[in-house]
């Protein structure tokens, strides 16, 4: 199922405007259930799309909070991100005790980030 989230997420990244609030809140909500429900079971290539999907999530509700004039939806994403923010360290962790430095992680990032821009 995390395939699914991830393909979406790659998606997303391509798109020139910037999805709703309502599409950003089900698929961090569908993201959260999956993770919830499925994360202590993953095996390796599932940890580093979680961590890509986390961090994606991380990242974008940190800067839509900045960003929105709706104190309501401000808050939501600050809580988006702190609890993305928590996943993606628990998936850093992993890969860590899996063997792989910080170097390591970022440069499989960054593999991933290009593969979601088509130039891979």
């Amino acid at each position: 199922m995390i395939q699914t989230y991830y393909e979406k997420i790659q998606e997303y990244l391509n798109m020139d405007e910037e999805i709703s609030y309502d599409e950003f809140r089900n698929y961090y909500q569908n993201v959260i259930d999956e993770l919830d429900a499925n994360a202590s079971g993953y095996g390796e290539e599932q940890v580093w799309k979680a961590l890509f999907i986390t961090e994606s999530i991380m990242s974008n509700a940190e800067d839509r909070e900045k960003r929105t004039k709706k104190k309501q939806e401000s808050k939501k994403f600050g809580k988006m991100q702190e609890r993305s923010k928590v996943y993606s360290q628990h998936f850093t962790k992993r890969l860590k005790e899996a063997g792989y430095s910080e170097e390591d992680i970022n440069e499989q990032f960054e593999k991933m980030l290009e593969g979601s821009s088509g130039e891979a």
